[in-house]
């Protein structure tokens, strides 16, 4: 045997390795034999990178195999902590703070796990996928080539790198088009290039380009449900893999349906489709326990909820929140992942119910939970509307403009006729909507009446379509007042009758809402979510804001 201190060649490591994954592997496994072999490598003083590698292993089986978490734990970190310059490297730093960050999670140390999950490069990931799609093309395989090539578009798009998305979505394009091979295999590709590319649009807000997308992952899912998985295996053994079971594309696909619905304000068809979705999905979790599942369902609620909140359901949109909730109790990762946006939610609900405390502490804690930038503007944007509302935090409110838009000197009105502009073009319903009203307003506090009626007409229209309680509420109050300035009795009349119903309706649900036991989740602000929520004796809310 080789002295301590010497640098042995590679073979005595990997005689070290195939001994332990021997005894890994044997039936049944030998874990202590194994981690007896792996710990007798850092005997040898190894090289760096063979010592974090093999402390990634032994963390790996420890995690795995045994209860002795801590000395998982600790051989995870030094995997996570090496400091090794060598480019074939990072899957093994990837691989540790993967599975130290669940390993936190399952400790109950979120905290810990977000800032390891933020440092992982995805420079460094983009440029490893790059190498497997280059990989894939010199051993011929066009298929895997292009998941890798799709899979670095997802991560590009994480980073806002939109121009670099495009090239690639031409490529992945040309080679969707032209591979033939297994059937499944090549909807599944079409179905993963589709989605990318909605999501593409969605991002750079090209709502209305996303339709014939839309129409084509529908006729993709259509396709895929009448073939069998096992029509044609692959002649290319590098085509070998599996993205998703087609049954979960179904989800996916509804759920980029979604996405777009709300975002064109067709808020209608966005809940048609997440009630699909959602039966699916629950039907899927009867048989299968994969996360993706648990990720899709938190997603489609997130957006729900958002619906539900505009078209003035406020009580089925907390008792939404409260599902996300016992989904993020189940799963520390989901918690980890949507922590912001749940906070973000109970900040809106709070806006709502005229919680204007409960909200500024929920979208201060939203803020303090994410690193997003847009979720990040979102919520600062609605922190100011707190502010405005409660009409004496006016140096608040200005500090938190300075941060939005350092430039404060710029003409409103033209700003908002260039939102108009751009919102109708792209079919952007439910912001033409509120860019109308807003205008009407303007117009109407100068005394340009004509202009204010031009505005508020067309407000009402689209408000009702969407349908959009709040602006109907705001549309319907101005026009009653429009129309009683130019003497319009009966139409002031009309308005003021439209007005009332709305109220009445939003004054109903109000008190449903805040007679839930889950209305306490507006004081929930610190750790994981409350596991029991106990029942209230009706609603503590001024309803006078909502007349």
């Amino acid at each position: 045997m080789m002295a301590a201190g010497t640098e042995a060649p590679d073979s005595w490591y990997l005689a070290l390795l195939g001994f332990a994954e021997h005894f890994r592997t044997s039936s049944p496994p030998k874990i202590r034999l194994c981690v007896h072999c792996l710990q007798a490598v850092f005997q040898f003083k190894p090289p760096q990178r063979v010592e974090a590698r093999t402390h990634l292993q032994l963390g790996s089986v420890l995690y795995h195999h045994t209860k002795n978490s801590e000395l998982a734990r600790t051989h995870l970190e030094k995997a996570v902590r090496a400091r090794v310059q060598v480019a074939q490297f990072e899957d093994v730093k990837f691989e540790a703070a993967s599975l130290l960050s669940e390993l936190y999670c399952q400790q109950n140390l979120v905290d810990s796990a977000k800032p390891l999950l933020r440092k992982k490069d995805l420079v460094s990931a983009c440029d490893l996928l790059g190498v497997g799609a280059e990989y894939a093309r010199v051993v011929g395989s066009e298929y895997t080539r292009a998941l890798f090539l799709l899979s670095k578009g997802m991560l590009l798009l994480m980073e806002r790198k939109l121009q670099e998305v495009h090239p690639l979505l031409t490529l992945c394009g040309q080679i969707v088009e032209t591979w033939q091979g297994n059937p499944i295999q090549k909807e599944s590709l079409r179905v993963f290039f589709l989605v990318l590319q909605v999501t593409h649009y969605l991002d750079a807000g090209q709502v209305k380009s996303v339709k014939p997308c839309l129409k084509q992952l529908q006729q993709c899912i259509q396709t895929i449900s009448t073939l069998h998985d096992d029509e044609i295996l692959p002649s290319n053994s590098a085509d070998l893999f599996h993205w998703l079971p087609k049954e979960h594309m179904c989800v996916l696909v509804y759920l980029v349906t979604v996405m777009h619905s709300m975002q064109a304000g067709y808020l209608e068809k966005a809940q048609k489709y997440t009630d699909k979705a959602l039966m699916q999905l629950e039907k899927l979790k009867m048989l299968d326990c994969s996360p993706i599942l648990s990720s899709f369902q938190v997603i489609l609620l997130e957006h729900i909820i958002m619906c539900r909140l505009v078209t003035g359901h406020k009580a089925t949109a907390l008792q939404e929140i409260s599902q996300v909730c016992q989904l993020c109790q189940q799963s520390p990762r989901l918690f980890s992942n949507h922590a912001a946006q749940l906070h973000t939610l109970l900040g809106l609900y709070c806006i709502s119910v005229n919680c204007m405390d409960n909200a500024e502490a929920q979208f201060t804690t939203a803020l303090r939970l994410t690193s997003h930038q847009e979720l990040w503007t979102f919520i600062v944007t609605n922190l100011a509307s707190v502010y405005i509302r409660e009409g004496n935090r006016h140096q608040e409110l200005y500090s938190l403009l300075e941060r939005i838009n350092p430039d404060q000197n710029f003409p409103v009105r033209r700003f908002l006729r260039e939102t108009l502009k751009m919102s109708n073009a792209e079919d952007l319903n439910r912001l033409t909507a509120c860019s109308l009203v807003l205008l009407g307003h303007i117009f109407y506090v100068l005394g340009n009446h004509r202009e204010s009626n031009n505005m508020v007409v067309p407000a009402m229209q689209l408000a009702s379509k969407i349908p959009d309680m709040s602006v109907q509420l705001w549309s319907s109050a101005l026009l009653k007042d429009l129309n009683k300035a130019c003497g319009n009795s009966m139409d002031a009349h009309e308005a003021a009758q439209m007005h009332q119903n709305f109220s009445q309706q939003l004054l109903q649900d109000h008190i449903a809402a805040c007679s839930l036991p889950e209305h306490n989740l507006i004081s929930w602000t610190e750790g994981p979510p409350p596991v029991q929520i106990q029942a209230q004796n009706g609603p503590t809310t001024s309803l006078a804001s909502l007349l």
